[in-house]
């Protein structure tokens, strides 16, 4: 059953068409990510949710009850910011509980609430200190607390770790991630990190100028995108895109002829009638050395040593660029020149109109 219930959200700013109509359902628990390039509505979606931002049509609806027009502090949610937004001139303590005693909670239920989440959060060395004589990860924490011990329906955090260092964006992730775990409860996060998406969601939304591209699970966005938008947002480093100069179906195959050479794909992944154009999609880890009589063959311009893998940045004969993924001890240097296989079987083709139009193979591997 849908616990959060958005239909038709509308958003101007004046002239600008912030959100073009968002309807989306996110069930009690879950785990829900926005990710999207900048200026696509992700944070503005979220401080719609939460009501700091006016809709300008369309309904909000959280455990039944329309909250569209409810005032912000009225809502039920607690909101975690990028900027931290502690109270300078309190205690850690004092900033965990300050919600609390707005709300007039009994003092013993206070304490019991701020020492059961300082616990959880590992606060309890700061709980004396004022957020000046903290880390930025200590900082992120107290404003994480102060959301926990609200105890609301929904978490929204927006942009929580971006200013953090990589190092302890790896450490907040997992925290959040066992912090949801442990309290079940409904978070909706923003991020324009597609790894933290990748890592943290049940679900994720992927947004463009205002309107949702595409919603689903981490792997079945990374595997089954619906449209050129999505394949190339999600994974890293991002899918190849290579043009088909032509293409003939027989005998239940699709030949693609591509840079003098051809890629056979069985006709019966295509869907629907065949288009005017085709673009083949295939990602860095689909694509394989040969010694040759490759698939294509192209120059190695560049070579990334990642310590674990390597990837090579190699310019095709039209001049068009791909990456291919290569072992962590590979001896590709600049200036190879290098064949390639492409695995048909992860291929994804597109059609001009930039729309999937194959399915996923049978018994392809989940990459």
């Amino acid at each position: 059953m849908s616990y959060l219930v958005i239909s038709e959200l509308q958003k101007h700013y004046d002239s600008y068409h912030a959100l073009r109509g968002i309807n989306l359902n996110v069930t009690e628990g879950e785990f829900l990510v926005f990710v999207g390039p900048s200026g696509c509505g992700k944070s503005t979606l979220l401080r719609t949710i939460a009501g700091l931002e006016l809709s300008s049509g369309g309904s909000i609806e959280l455990d039944g009850k329309d909250i569209t027009e409810v005032a912000s502090s009225k809502r039920d949610l607690a909101m975690v910011f990028q900027s931290y937004a502690l109270y300078p001139h309190m205690t850690v303590a004092d900033n965990l509980s300050f919600a609390l005693r707005l709300a007039k909670v009994p003092d013993n239920e206070i304490q019991e609430k701020v020492r059961s989440v300082s616990a959880s959060l590992q606060l309890d060395p700061l709980l004396d200190r004022k957020p000046k004589e903290l880390s930025g990860g200590q900082r992120q924490r107290v404003a994480i607390g102060r959301a926990i011990v609200r105890q609301p329906k929904v978490f929204l955090f927006d942009e929580p770790l971006s200013n953090l260092d990589a190092a302890l964006r790896v450490q907040m992730r997992l925290e959040l991630a066992r912090l949801h775990k442990k309290l079940g409860t409904t978070m909706i996060y923003v991020t324009h990190d597609q790894i933290e998406a990748m890592t943290l969601a049940d679900r994720v939304v992927i947004l463009n100028a205002g309107q949702i591209e595409q919603v689903g699970t981490p792997l079945e966005l990374y595997r089954q995108p619906n449209n050129r938008f999505v394949a190339e947002f999600i994974g890293t480093p991002k899918m190849n895109l290579i043009d088909v100069d032509s293409f003939a179906e027989k005998d239940e195959t699709l030949t693609l002829n591509l840079l003098n050479s051809s890629v056979t794909f069985p006709a019966n992944r295509i869907k629907g009638s065949l288009p005017k154009a085709i673009t083949l999609g295939i990602r860095p880890e689909h694509l394989s050395l040969v010694e040759d009589n490759g698939d294509i063959t192209g120059r190695v311009e560049l070579v990334e040593h990642l310590g674990s893998e390597s990837y090579a940045h190699i310019q095709l004969s039209n001049d068009q660029m791909i990456i291919l993924k290569a072992s962590a001890r590979s001896v590709l240097k600049d200036d190879d020149v290098v064949h390639i296989n492409i695995d048909s079987s992860e291929a994804i083709l597109f059609n001009q109109d930039d729309q999937v139009i194959s399915i996923i193979a049978e018994g392809a591997s989940n990459a």
